[in-house]
């Protein structure tokens, strides 16, 4: 499992790059929690760009992948 930091370190500044539930270890609920509050506020070096992914589970819609650009400023 690889924590965020780490994903966000190995992109060089202004990369374009994705993030999903897999590579953190979490499954679609869990990373649709953590997600949904990069999608308002920003991520930990990176904004989102785009419109997440989402997954449908049961009937309900989860994000699973979304579509990020590293900030020129950490």
């Amino acid at each position: 499992m690889a924590k965020i930091d780490d994903v966000v370190l190995r992109q060089k500044e202004g990369a374009r790059f994705v993030i999903t539930a897999p590579m953190l270890g979490l499954n679609e609920q869990q990373f649709d929690l953590l997600a949904s509050g990069w999608v308002e506020d920003g991520g930990p070096g990176f904004e989102v760009a785009g419109v997440p992914h989402r997954t449908c589970i049961d009937g309900e819609f989860f994000i699973n992948r979304i579509t990020v650009v590293k900030s020129t400023a950490e």
